[in-house]
């Protein structure tokens, strides 16, 4: 068989090594992006643990995939989600690798927000990055460092409507990051943002005809949608060893849509 008759055999996609047996939490991930982390890192040979309040969604997945455990947790409710990540670190014995994924882009008017609302928007879309990030650091500096990868949003860098609160959330955790990252970065733990584009997942559906999709298409440099799969493979570099001195900047995944 020619080389390129085996490479033709074989999956295209990257394999890491340093993945193998890292201790991965994922949070948001019965769905969409989630579940492709989930199933991208399982197959690097990761202990996977995923967090989302979908118990249908997160018990499917789960099944289809031994290697991950689902956690029910609500990441708006700060005591409740230390609670589950402290059985999460003493089950897996620590946590090498955190995916802050969690997030909801529901639409919304300016007129239309109260303070009630507004809290309840950046418990849902930033403040439990923190919070999960917090509680993971200790076992990242005992086991000598770490990888913490947030994850942001085209819509701010665009100016889409009826998202002013989820963009302001999304804008902040760029900061976040910067600012993790310069504290951090001496415990050989690193902090990156990477920032989707206009991702094909089902929710994502819901919201675009099939001229809204092609106006998408047409505003990006590339032809094709952009597939959960797609963010993931580079979630899988940045947690690697090869993505070693990559630390305080954000990522795009977005087709040149900008």
């Amino acid at each position: 068989m020619t080389v390129q008759a085996c490479i033709s055999a074989q999956s295209r996609t990257a394999i890491y090594p340093s993945l193998a047996g890292k201790r991965v939490l994922v949070t948001g991930g019965a769905s969409g992006i989630g579940a492709a982390l989930v199933e991208r890192f399982a197959e690097q040979g990761a202990r996977i643990v995923f967090l989302d309040v979908d118990n249908a969604a997160g018990e499917a997945l789960a099944a289809q995939l031994p290697e991950a455990s689902y956690h029910h947790c609500d990441l708006r409710e700060i005591g409740p989600l230390r609670a589950c990540l402290a059985d999460v670190q003493s089950q897996l014995g620590g946590i090498d690798i955190l995916l802050n994924n969690a997030a909801n882009d529901d639409r919304h008017s300016i007129m239309d927000v109260t303070p009630e609302y507004w809290e309840e928007r950046m418990a849902t879309n930033l403040r439990h990055l923190f919070f999960a990030a917090q509680a993971v650091v200790p076992s990242m500096r005992k086991a000598g460092g770490g990888a913490i990868i947030n994850f942001g949003s085209i819509s701010w860098h665009l100016g889409l409507s009826e998202l002013v609160l989820y963009q302001t959330a999304k804008a902040a955790i760029e900061g976040m990051t910067r600012g993790l990252a310069r504290e951090l970065g001496r415990d050989n733990i690193r902090v990156t943002t990477i920032v989707p584009g206009n991702v094909q997942t089902p929710r994502q559906q819901k919201w675009y005809s099939p001229q809204a999709e092609a106006e998408i298409v047409a505003a990006q440099c590339l032809n094709q949608r952009i597939q959960p799969a797609d963010v993931a493979a580079l979630a899988l570099f940045l947690a690697s060893d090869d993505g070693r001195m990559c630390t305080g900047h954000e990522y795009f995944v977005d087709a040149g849509w900008r």
